[in-house]
C-alpha cells in the first residue's frame, strides 16, 4: 500500500517525500502539481493529507490547471478541508502565475494584425466566468499605448457605452483603438449585438478621427476578428 493510501500525515512521511522538503532538496520542478498545491494549503485533515486533498481538487478539474484557475473562492471552499483562507491562497497563487505570463515586455508592442492584438490582451481575459469589454489603445505608429477595462457583464453579455469608449481614447491621446471582449461559453460567433455595436463605434470613430480597427471576440487562446471575417 502506498504512502498516499495509508493516509499518513505528511509529518509521518519520509523527509524526502514531504513536499516542502522535496522542494528544498530536489528543486521546485521535481514536484507534482498536487505537491505544489499541498504546499500552498499547508495541511489536510485528520483523514486526508494535504497532497490527497490537492489530488482530489485537481481531479475535479480533470487535472487541468486552466480549469482550476477558473474556480473562485466559493467553489474551492466547497471541498472538505479547504476553508476560505486556503481557497484565497490558491486563487492568489494562480493569479500571480497568470500575471507573470502576461508580464509587460520591455520593447514597444506593435499591433499590426488581429494576431498581435490577441497576443496583447488574451491573458487579461483568460479563465473569466463572465464577459468583460476592453480597449487596446494605439498611437499613430500602431504601437500599443495601453489596455483599458471598460465594463463587466454576466455570462451572456456586457453593456458598452460609446461615450466611455471615446472618453478613454481621447484622455490617452489614442489615434486608433481595437475593441475586445470575451465569450466565456467558448463560442466565438459574434451576436447581432456584437456586429451592430462594432459598426456604430466605427462610424462614430470616423467622425472623431479615432479609427476603430477591429473587434476581437476572445476565448483563452482562441479568438475571432470581426474585421478579418468580414462581419464589419
Amino acid at each position: 500500500m502506498s504512502i498516499y493510501e495509508n493516509k499518513l500525515g505528511i509529518k509521518a512521511w519520509a523527509e524526502a517525500d514531504r513536499p516542502r522538503e522535496k522542494l528544498l532538496q530536489q528543486g521546485r520542478r521535481q514536484l507534482t502539481d498536487a505537491e505544489l498545491i499541498a504546499i500552498l494549503i499547508g495541511s489536510g485533515s485528520r483523514n486526508e493529507t494535504a497532497v490527497d486533498l490537492s489530488k482530489r481538487i485537481l481531479g475535479s478539474c480533470q487535472n487541468d490547471l486552466h480549469k482550476l484557475a477558473q474556480l473562485g473562492v466559493k467553489e474551492l471552499s466547497k471541498f472538505k478541508g479547504i476553508g476560505e483562507a486556503k481557497a484565497i491562497t490558491i486563487v492568489a497563487a494562480l493569479e500571480l502565475g497568470r500575471r507573470r505570463k502576461d508580464a509587460e515586455p520591455t520593447e514597444v508592442q506593435k499591433i499590426k494584425s488581429s494576431i498581435d492584438a490577441h497576443r496583447a490582451i488574451k491573458a487579461d481575459l483568460a479563465d473569466l466566468p463572465h464577459e468583460e469589454f476592453w480597449l487596446l489603445l494605439l498611437n499613430r505608429a500602431n504601437a500599443l499605448i495601453g489596455k483599458y477595462f471598460v465594463s463587466k457583464g454576466g455570462q451572456a453579455g456586457t453593456v458598452v457605452d460609446p461615450k466611455i469608449i471615446f472618453k478613454i481614447a481621447l484622455e490617452h491621446g489614442a489615434a486608433s483603438v481595437v475593441l475586445v471582449h470575451n465569450h466565456p461559453s467558448g463560442s466565438l460567433k459574434p451576436s447581432d449585438a456584437d456586429v451592430s455595436i462594432t459598426k456604430k463605434l466605427m462610424e462614430l470613430g470616423k467622425m472623431m478621427e479615432i479609427e476603430v480597427y477591429d473587434h476581437l471576440i476572445v476565448y483563452n487562446d482562441t479568438f475571432l476578428s470581426l474585421a478579418d471575417e468580414s462581419y464589419v
